[in-house]
């Protein structure tokens, strides 16, 4: 079976059972308690119908309502979306927003692997997955999860060298997702996409990577012309096998090369003379 899976339905089952613990704590407020509540009911049927427009709250489609009972979260966790019922005086509600949240990570400058500097900023997506952990686990979820997107990047990119930045983004937004998504699970949050936008390097390495380059390009230009000029001497070498074996193809070239030569209109023609009518001269 595939450990991502397993490792999924590990922490789905931790963050269920965490959630049940929260909404199926002892909810026993004491005789007081009941006195006050009791006190509240009583006060809202003395004022209906005014304090019908207290009792009743509203929240949208993409909120959940977490309420507080004397400074208790009641059974049955977070409330919503529609219509819900609270009693003047003792309860308390929180609205918590259930929409994908996206923020852009701010430059962050990381020493990586091989001592090198680079900025690197990058866009986190999350949302609020179980609203009564977000509430009930931690001051403010939101700043919390920024933070940590910052202190998880620097982390991540630590540990890879510049190659790897470069070459392997989707790979480090993986891994940054999941060590968010670790993280965060306590605190109710999904983090759904990491996105690494841009690396910038210092100018001086810039430059120095645009010599490499161009220095690669301009050794490959020589090998290739290196290679050419080895297949086109061996072509010759061919082709002065072929003429050697007939002494006639040797004249059918100087036409052809004299043919050339006239196309082009030129003022002066030169006439090749083979070596051995020169050394029939010599000879007398």
């Amino acid at each position: 079976m595939d450990p991502y899976n397993e490792d999924l339905k590990m922490r789905e089952s931790k963050r269920r059972e965490r959630q049940s613990a929260l909404e199926n704590a002892d909810t026993d407020i004491g005789m007081c308690g009941w006195l006050l509540v009791g006190f509240s009911i009583l006060l809202m049927l003395v004022t209906l119908p005014i304090s019908i427009w207290m009792c009743i709250k509203i929240v949208k489609e993409y909120e959940r309502a977490i309420i507080f009972r004397l400074g208790r979260i009641l059974r049955g966790g977070a409330k919503g979306p529609g219509l819900f019922f609270i009693l003047p005086c003792t309860d308390s509600f929180i609205n918590v927003d259930m929409r994908t949240i996206t923020f852009d990570i701010p430059p962050q400058e990381v020493l990586t692997k091989d001592s090198v500097t680079v900025s690197v900023d990058g866009v986190v997506y999350y949302r609020v997955q179980n609203a009564t952990l977000a509430v009930a686990n931690i001051t403010n979820a939101d700043a919390a999860t920024r933070l940590l997107a910052q202190t998880t990047l620097r982390n991540v990119l630590g540990t890879k060298n510049l190659a790897e930045i470069l070459s392997d983004r989707e790979e480090i937004a993986h891994s940054m997702q999941s060590t968010l998504d670790d993280a965060t699970d306590d605190w109710g949050i999904k983090v759904e996409r990491v996105e690494i936008k841009d690396v910038k390097l210092p100018l001086q390495l810039q430059r120095a990577m645009a010599a490499e380059a161009e220095a690669t390009r301009e050794a490959r230009a020589k090998v290739i012309a290196a290679e050419g000029e080895m297949n086109a001497s061996r072509a010759l070498k061919e082709a002065s096998l072929v003429i050697a074996e007939s002494p006639s193809a040797l004249q059918l070239r100087y036409l052809q090369t004299l043919n050339t030569i006239a196309a082009e209109k030129n003022s002066t023609i030169i006439f090749p003379l083979p070596l051995e009518m020169m050394q029939g001269f010599t000879k007398h």
